[in-house]
C-alpha cells in the first residue's frame, strides 16, 4: 500500500531538484540582418504519457538553463501536454513554448508543431499533414531513418515541411546520420536539428537556429514555413538556407550542442525514471 506513495514522492522530488539546480544565464539577443536568431529544439518530450524523466515544469527550467530560446513541447498522440507547457512558460518568463504533438504510427513519426488539437494517429502521412496545415501548424518528419521511408510516400512528400536532418538517433546508429541527409535531400525542406529529449541526454544537444523576425510562436512557425534555419551536425556540415549559412559564417556556434546537465538536473531525472516506472509497475500489480 505504501510503495505508490514512494513512487509519487520520487516524483516530487524530481519536480524539486529540477527547479532548484543551476540557475539559467541571461545574455543579450543575437540578431544578424533583420532577424533574431533563436536557438530551438523542436522535438521535447515531457511525462507523463510521453515517456519522458521531467514534467511540464521542470522542462521549462530545463530549457532556460540549457540556452533555448524556444521549444516544442511534443506529447505523444497528444497535445495538452505542450498546452500545459506553453501555460506555464508565460507565467514562468521562459523560453517561447510552441504546443506539439509527435504523431506516432507504425508506419511515420511527425512533429506536428503549431497546433491546437491532436492529429489522429490512424492518418496516413499525407492526410496528418493535411490536418496539421489546416489548424495552421508545421509539419517535421521525426527521425526519418530507412526504416520509415516507405510511410513518406510521394502524397506526403509534396506536402511536407521541414525534416530533422540531426538528432540523436546519429550518436546510437551511426549509418542514421547518412539517412537523414539522404531524406532531407529528396526535396527543398527547412533542415531541423532536434534532440527527441526524453531526460537522457542534454536538451538541446541537437538544435536548430531559427531566423525569426521577433520571439513569438508565429514569427517562429512563418520562419520554420519560409526555411530560415541553419542547422550544425558534430562534424561541423551545416544544412539549411545558403545564404543565412553565409551571415552566420564565424557568429554562430559550429556545433549544436548543450552544456552537460548539472547534478541537480541529473538526480532530477533519476528520480523521475524510477518514480514513473515504479508507479507503472505499482499498477500492474493492482
Amino acid at each position: 500500500m505504501r510503495s505508490p506513495w514512494i513512487w509519487t514522492g520520487l516524483l516530487l522530488a524530481a519536480m524539486a531538484a529540477g527547479a532548484l539546480s543551476e540557475p539559467h544565464r541571461e545574455r543579450a539577443p543575437l540578431r544578424i540582418g533583420e532577424y533574431q536568431v533563436l536557438d530551438a529544439d523542436f522535438h521535447v518530450h515531457v511525462h507523463p504519457w510521453s515517456w519522458a524523466t521531467l514534467s511540464p515544469w521542470d522542462t521549462v527550467i530545463e530549457a532556460r538553463r540549457q540556452g533555448l530560446d524556444a521549444f516544442a513541447m511534443t506529447g505523444t498522440n497528444n497535445i495538452w501536454t505542450g498546452k500545459a507547457g506553453r501555460w506555464l512558460a508565460r507565467r514562468m518568463s521562459g523560453p517561447t513554448v510552441l504546443p506539439a504533438q509527435e504523431v506516432h504510427t507504425p508506419t511515420y513519426h511527425m512533429v506536428a508543431v503549431g497546433i491546437h488539437t491532436a492529429i489522429d494517429w490512424r492518418h496516413t502521412a499525407a492526410q496528418a499533414i493535411e490536418d496539421i496545415h489546416r489548424q495552421g501548424g508545421v509539419a517535421i518528419a521525426a527521425h526519418p531513418i530507412a526504416r520509415y521511408w516507405p510511410g513518406w510516400d510521394e502524397a506526403a512528400m509534396e506536402k511536407l515541411d521541414a525534416a530533422e536532418v540531426w538528432q540523436p538517433i546519429v550518436y546510437m546508429r551511426p549509418e542514421s546520420a547518412i539517412e537523414l541527409r539522404e531524406f532531407h535531400a529528396r526535396k527543398r525542406l527547412t533542415a531541423i536539428g532536434s534532440s527527441d529529449y526524453h531526460g537522457l541526454l542534454p536538451m538541446g544537444i541537437c538544435r536548430t537556429y531559427v531566423f525569426a523576425r521577433e520571439n513569438t510562436e508565429q514569427a517562429i512557425l512563418e520562419a520554420l514555413r519560409a526555411g530560415r534555419t541553419v542547422v550544425y551536425d558534430r562534424q561541423r556540415q551545416s544544412y539549411g538556407d545558403p545564404e543565412l549559412i553565409r551571415l552566420s559564417a564565424g557568429v554562430l556556434p559550429r556545433a549544436g550542442g548543450a552544456p552537460p546537465s548539472n547534478l541537480g538536473t541529473l538526480f532530477s531525472g533519476l528520480c523521475g525514471v524510477t518514480g514513473l516506472l515504479g508507479l507503472i509497475l505499482a499498477g500492474f500489480r493492482r
